[in-house]
């Protein structure tokens, strides 16, 4: 059998232009920039349907999850700058604790303003610690956050003889998480200033573009001009302070000082921002996603209470998601 050739007159038929530059535009997206949203919607449905009686979908159980994962989202932000820098900060809820601990003492002579001042000057120290052992003794911030993880409760247990500093300075329990400002929870509010801000900051300034580009390339980047030491001591600062504003605003709604507010929060804040795509080997990030990252972890924890599970199973589970994060986000 002779093969036929098409005769002068006819053409090959050809896919059309309009479905070859969709499928190319496709072959071009990178889901894993998306698979936070996807992930969280499927989540939330699935909660929804199956936790409908138990009360999931109620405007007191929703806006009770934005509460619970207000202090995780607002540590996130700054931490997503932390991994975007190709550094780690384990000790954010240690930090978060011990911040509490000192606000709530240092109000107790009523001023609102000494404790606020007080809570920031723990961050601001830590912070200056933390950068300075990374960037200026060349210490992994691994190693450096661990440490201070521990000293910070330490320090948090012993000056708090290991019990709650109430706070009876209604401003500050208003401010920092106990009220509203109007029908919105103050949580809410303090929740979107951080993400807006950060998104802004990572994806719009000069300061955001020099982070992406000492976590993707710090050699390149030093060639460039970029300080490197200076970001990576700026990121470690940053995560201290966002940290210790967690505190507060964990003192302000449980209206006491505590050094077990934030205790394990570093892992449901690194599952956040993995989750929203940051790769731990640095270079990217998305502060936007690591809210969803957040509010995942958050919807995920509020659903298993709903469903009966007890904390050390809700510690596996965010355990599981970080391993989980980890493999689909990895980029080769």
């Amino acid at each position: 059998m002779s093969l036929q050739t098409p005769s002068p007159g006819t053409t090959r038929a050809e896919p059309a232009s309009g479905a070859t530059g969709l499928t190319s535009a496709l072959r071009g997206v990178d889901w894993r920039n998306y698979a936070i949203f996807v992930g969280f919607a499927v989540v939330f449905a699935l909660f929804a349907v199956l936790l409908a009686d138990d009360g999931f979908l109620t405007s007191v159980n929703l806006l009770n999850i934005f509460r619970q994962t207000a202090m995780i989202s607002v540590m996130a932000v700054a931490v997503t700058f932390v991994i975007a820098a190709a550094q780690i900060d384990l000790s954010v809820g240690s930090v978060a604790g011990l911040a509490s601990v000192v606000a709530a003492m240092a109000m107790s002579s009523g001023n609102t303003l000494i404790g606020v001042l007080a809570g920031l000057a723990v961050g601001v120290v830590v912070g200056a610690i933390n950068g300075g052992l990374v960037t200026f003794f060349g210490i992994p911030s691994f190693l450096v956050t661990l440490a201070m993880m521990g000293i910070a409760l330490g320090v948090a247990q012993w000056i708090s003889n290991s019990g709650p500093v109430p706070i009876l300075n209604d401003s500050f329990n208003s401010i920092f998480g106990g009220g509203n400002i109007g029908p919105v929870p103050s949580l809410l509010v303090w929740t979107v200033a951080f993400v807006a801000v950060g998104a802004v900051v990572l994806s719009k300034t000069r300061f955001g573009r020099q982070v992406l580009a000492t976590g993707g390339n710090p050699v390149a980047a030093a060639f460039t001009g970029v300080n490197t030491r200076r970001i990576t001591f700026s990121v470690m600062m940053l995560s201290a302070v966002a940290a210790s504003v967690a505190g507060m605003l964990y003192a302000g709604r449980l209206e006491s000082g505590r050094y077990q507010w934030g205790d394990g929060d570093e892992l449901s804040v690194i599952a956040a921002v993995i989750l929203g795509g940051t790769s731990l080997f640095g270079g990217n990030g998305s502060v936007v996603r690591a809210l969803f990252g957040s509010l995942l972890v958050g919807v995920i924890n509020n659903g298993l209470v709903l469903a009966g599970l007890d904390v050390s199973q809700q510690q596996v589970v965010r355990g599981a998601i970080i391993i989980i994060a980890v493999a689909l986000t990895r980029r080769k």
